[in-house]
């Protein structure tokens, strides 16, 4: 998978397009996902372009899943799921749909199935609401 500059995580980091931030550092990023497979399902980001794990730096890996953990943290803090399902894919078949690395959390309920993998846009007023929930938890 090529990386293309003009992916919607690069356009973001620009700031050509909006996303629901939960958290940024001088390395990451950390937003809602809009079409979410499950609420309070989060995306984390490095700002390093590099399509996927084996084109990104160490450094930025490393900054990244940093991220992952207080950020998974915060959402189970604040939401109390059953679990918590992280995933990273690479290439599209392996579900890749953005060419930049990324990582999901997605908290799990039990009897709560999964939506379906960027299918469905959420409602803005619905991923503000989690996010609300979720920042407090950040800042402890």
């Amino acid at each position: 998978m090529q990386y293309d500059p003009n992916n919607v995580f690069a356009r973001i980091l620009r700031g050509e397009l909006p996303c629901i931030k939960l958290r940024e550092t001088q390395h990451t990023l950390a937003f809602m996902d809009v079409m979410p497979q499950s609420d309070g399902h989060v995306l984390v980001i490095p700002k390093e372009p590099a399509a996927t794990i084996h084109d990104v730096s160490v450094a930025a890996l490393a900054e990244c899943m940093r991220e992952v953990k207080r950020v998974s943290a915060a959402v189970r803090d604040a939401l109390q799921p059953d679990g918590m399902l992280i995933a990273q894919f690479n290439g599209e078949a392996a579900g890749q749909t953005v060419p930049h690395i990324h990582f999901h959390i997605i908290p799990r309920w039990r009897d709560v199935p999964l939506r379906q993998h960027g299918r469905v846009r959420a409602d803005d007023a619905a991923l503000e609401a989690l996010a609300g929930r979720i920042r407090p938890a950040l800042t402890v």
